[in-house]
């Protein structure tokens, strides 16, 4: 966890020291949900780093996996242990760029796109997420909701429970932005 808040750190202090507006996630809250036949579940994590670089459109964004909470114990210790295997890969990632340009004085909804590399359980995929940018008496929103497969980022699920853990996963995040003040002026 250290190693990662150091990583945000630097990433933050770099862009302070070039001068360049930076928006942070103040409050960002990244879920997903697996629908079956059998079960729902759901997960919530408050731990994540998000960083939007407002004159390219670079986005960064990192999650502690340990982070997710279930409505179930049991649940959160198998993703932890089974799953995700946190020991070994403690964060998930997400590098790229918001494609559209967006004015972020002006108030009204703006979808956007990101494409960049997404990484979990250590294996990146290039990918196109869909959302919004929702600026409304200067707070800046994202939301995004975006489907994951499982089975395309190494997870394996055990025969016995298939039944109870969807294919595809629906993932999504809300984050109130807010704007990185900078020592420079």
């Amino acid at each position: 966890m250290k190693k990662s808040i150091l990583t945000i750190c630097f990433i933050l202090s770099v862009y302070i020291l070039i001068g360049q507006e930076l928006l942070k996630g103040k409050e960002t809250d990244l879920s997903f949900f697996s629908k079956t036949p059998l079960e729902d579940i759901s997960a919530k994590n408050k731990f994540v780093a998000l960083v939007i670089k407002t004159s390219t459109g670079d986005i960064q964004l990192q999650a502690q996996n340990r982070g997710f909470t279930f409505e179930r114990p049991l649940m959160q210790e198998h993703f932890n242990e089974n799953y995700m295997e946190t020991e070994k890969f403690p964060t998930s990632n997400f590098s790229g760029k918001i494609v559209e340009q967006v004015d972020y004085s002006k108030e009204g909804i703006t979808p956007v796109t990101a494409k960049g590399k997404l990484t979990i359980h250590g294996v990146t995929k290039e990918v196109e997420v869909k959302g919004q940018i929702k600026i409304s008496g200067g707070k800046i929103n994202l939301e995004s909701k975006f489907p994951i497969k499982v089975a395309d980022y190494g997870i394996k699920v055990p025969t016995i429970v298939m039944q109870k853990i969807a294919e595809s996963v629906d993932v999504s995040i809300i984050s109130l932005l807010e704007p990185v003040q900078s020592a420079k002026k």
